[in-house]
């Protein structure tokens, strides 16, 4: 989510390395077309994830990101609190009510119409979605380059779990972070969960 970072804050183009990656691993999703079983395995390793979550924060995915359409869907229908973002320069979110009431947001992202709660209401979510573009089995996350959820999970409760949606290729052994890039409690992906610490 490539919205500008505030004064001091986390921003896009400070990292020549990540900027590389990012832009090898943007090619290669452009270039690859999931199957829906294997968009469909990974929503169920999501879901048996976070099961017993009361609120669960989720991104509303692009088309060329691992897919949370089914995985919003299905929380909701399990009577799953959920919180989306609402893109601004500071974050926001608001609960997801449905994919008929969003509205066109930055960059091709939908989100929620009206005002949002305020950054404070990730506080409210027992486990945060996260986008990314790549991460590590001991949890570094390469983000999508504009540093809004570096910011916004400054407001995240610190017993909150941070789960990263990826394509099974994007896992890798190395990926650069700077000193805000928080690290993730595990990674999905189609063919695996992988849980940061596990033996």
């Amino acid at each position: 989510m490539q919205v500008p970072g505030t004064e001091g804050q986390p921003r896009a183009g400070v990292d020549p390395a990540k900027n590389l990656l990012r832009a090898e691993l943007a090619a290669a999703r452009a270039d690859h077309a999931e199957t829906a079983a294997a968009s469909q395995a990974r929503t169920t390793r999501a879901l048996n994830a976070c099961a017993g979550a009361a609120v669960v924060a989720c991104y509303l995915s692009r088309p060329e990101e691992p897919d949370t359409t089914d995985l919003l869907h299905q929380l909701v229908a399990d009577g799953v609190g959920v919180l989306v973002p609402v893109l601004r320069r500071d974050p926001d979110w608001a609960w997801f009510t449905g994919f008929d009431e969003l509205v066109a947001g930055p960059h091709g992202i939908r989100q929620p119409p009206g005002p949002g709660l305020g950054g404070s209401a990730l506080g409210l979510a027992d486990w945060i979605w996260l986008p990314g573009m790549a991460g590590t089995a001991d949890g570094r996350r390469l983000g999508t380059g504009g540093g809004w959820y570096d910011r916004a999970l400054g407001q995240a409760r610190s017993n909150a779990v941070r789960g990263l949606l990826l394509f099974d290729r994007e896992v890798r052994a190395e990926v650069p972070t700077q000193s805000w890039d928080l690290p993730v409690d595990l990674l999905v992906t189609e063919c695996r969960t992988i849980r940061v610490g596990a033996e």
